[in-house]
């Protein structure tokens, strides 16, 4: 009894195999995997458009802030260096 139950699933995996590849190797068949394959394509077009604008605007956004740190370490170097001619004009009077 159990070894026809396998001849059967054996059997039933062969037809439906069979008739499996008949249904994907029709001309309907290629019409729909041509039109999901143009589909893919456009959406990785898309996708790759996407990823060049957020690079170049991460780009920007790093410019930006390397400009605005440049900025503030040249603001405080001059302050240091008022700071700096305040002292020694302070120690310069002190010891006259």
């Amino acid at each position: 009894m159990f070894g026809w139950k396998r001849a059967r699933f054996l059997a039933y995996g062969f037809l439906l195999g069979t008739a499996g590849v008949r249904a994907l190797s029709s001309k309907d068949a290629k019409r729909v995997y041509t039109h999901v394959t143009a589909a893919v394509m456009r959406g990785v077009d898309d996708v790759v458009k996407t990823a060049a604008t957020v690079k170049e605007n991460c780009d920007d956004i790093a410019a930006e802030a390397k400009a605005i740190n440049d900025r503030r370490n040249e603001e405080a170097r001059k302050l240091e260096i008022e700071d700096a001619k305040a002292l020694l004009a302070s120690s310069e009077q002190e010891t006259k």
